[in-house]
This record gives structure tokens, C-alpha cells and sequence, in this order.
């Protein structure tokens, strides 16, 4: 529970944390030292580490990478059951709550269970929700599943209920790698009102006042990914984790 518990703290301390994706076929290894270092340098809470497919990337030695050049915690980010390794801290335990492919639900996890006990890894049971993005991302093709329509808020608020329910620790609103919309605003805050266990929200969040915007909605964690992969972009990193930690003290939406 060390990095459950180091979430919580930092959702009880700051208001929210801010998560930065790191996928291993996009972040070539010898990059990775000195992205990781100007991420804790500039605020960010946390990495998770993963993706859809694992083409070309070595996730093991890129983590290895990321944790003797950062102190933050790797959190993995599995694509699939095999994205697993003992190097990381912990592991969102996901299920694909939005769809009604029964692998995605607990057919994998029921492989994926076995070796992250043996790896000691944290598990974090967290239901992830796909919602409509303005187009097909690869977690919808991959899953086989089809994401809740973006003006549907209450189907995504009886989705994260019964995930509450169901015993799971966060809920994930996930608009997808590459999306060209974010999550909206108005579903963000029906979902966080409904729900009494912290919301993350990624996908689609190319500026800071998005990011601050989900904050304001009741977004508890924030993540970032794509944007980030071009190294022209690292100079806003603090931008965003100063918008996602101060929006706390401003109004929610």
C-alpha cells in the first residue's frame, strides 16, 4: 500500500497529483534520464510507465533508467499482462469498466495476478473508464470496446459507481493516447460528485488551463503523456504542475 498511501498523501497535501506517462516505444533510452530528472525538477508527483502495443522499447532497462535518475515513484501502466516487471513500485490493476469484452474486465488480470505477487508488486485496483474523444484511439481498437459517448455524463457516472462499488480504489476517465478531445468538464465534475474515492483523468490535455480545468471539475489526479514525447514541449512541464496544484484554490467549475 506504500504507493497507494504516498497518492492519498499527496491528494490530502496538495489537493491533487500530477502523473506524467512515459511509453517506452515513444521516450528513446537515452533520453530518459534527463526527461525524468526535469520532471521532478519541475514538480511533477509521479511517472506511469506503458502503453497500448511494446514494439521497439525495452521497458524493464528504461526503468531501471528512470529510477537511479529520480526518486519519484514508476508506476506501470500495463497495455497487456505481459507489461509487468519487478523494477517498477507499483501497478494499476485495471479493468476496462466502460466495456463488455470480459478479457479486458478480469480474463487478463486473472494471468497478469499470479506474477505480480511473485514480482511483489502493489497492486491498485483502479476501473478504467474510455470515454469518446473525436476519434478512434488505439486503447478503443486494442480493447475491442466501444467508449462512452462524451455527452452521455450519467452513463460514466453509473460506470464509476458501480466500479466504487465493486471495491476499486481510483476511477480512471481515460479520453485515450493522441485524443483530440479531453474528457469533458461538465462529466468530470458529475463523476467526482458522485464518487467518493479520487478520480484520475488523462487523454486529450495539451495545455495547462485544461489540465486546471479538470482540477477544478474534482479531478484528483492528472496525466499527461503525449504531449510531452517532443522535447521542444519539456519547458512547459512546470506549467502544467503549477496549474494542476494551485487550481485547488480556485473555484470549482
Amino acid at each position: 500500500m506504500k504507493i497507494h498511501n504516498y497518492l492519498l498523501d499527496k491528494i490530502t497535501k496538495q489537493g491533487q497529483a500530477y502523473l506524467l506517462l512515459i511509453d517506452p516505444d515513444k521516450m528513446a533510452s537515452d533520453r530518459i534520464a534527463g526527461f525524468v530528472s526535469h520532471c521532478q525538477k519541475s514538480g511533477v508527483d509521479g511517472f506511469l510507465f506503458g502503453g497500448s502495443l511494446l514494439m521497439n522499447g525495452d521497458m524493464e532497462d528504461q526503468i531501471k533508467i528512470v529510477k537511479q535518475n529520480t526518486t519519484l515513484p514508476v508506476i506501470l501502466f500495463p497495455g497487456s499482462e505481459t507489461q509487468v516487471t519487478p523494477h517498477a513500485d507499483a501497478v494499476l490493476f485495471l479493468s476496462l469498466l466502460s466495456g463488455r469484452n470480459a478479457e479486458h474486465l478480469i480474463g487478463k488480470h486473472v494471468i497478469a495476478a499470479p506474477l505480480i505477487r511473485k514480482m511483489q508488486l502493489e497492486p491498485i485496483s483502479t476501473g478504467y473508464v474510455l470515454i469518446e474523444s473525436g476519434k478512434r484511439t488505439t486503447a478503443e481498437y486494442m480493447s475491442g470496446s466501444a467508449p462512452i459517448p462524451r455527452h452521455k455524463p450519467e452513463i460514466a457516472v453509473a460506470t464509476a459507481l458501480a466500479g466504487e462499488y465493486l471495491g476499486m480504489k481510483y476511477i480512471y476517465l481515460e479520453a485515450g493516447s493522441g485524443a483530440e478531445l479531453p474528457v469533458p468538464v461538465e462529466m468530470i465534475k458529475m463523476v467526482s460528485s458522485a464518487c467518493s474515492i479520487p478520480i484520475i483523468v488523462g487523454g486529450g490535455i495539451r495545455d495547462a488551463e485544461t489540465a486546471a480545468a479538470a482540477v477544478r471539475a474534482g479531478a484528483k489526479i492528472i496525466v499527461t503523456g503525449n504531449f510531452f514525447e517532443d522535447e521542444s514541449s519539456w519547458g512547459k512541464i512546470a506549467e502544467f504542475a503549477d496549474a494542476i496544484h494551485s487550481a485547488k484554490n480556485q473555484s470549482i467549475l
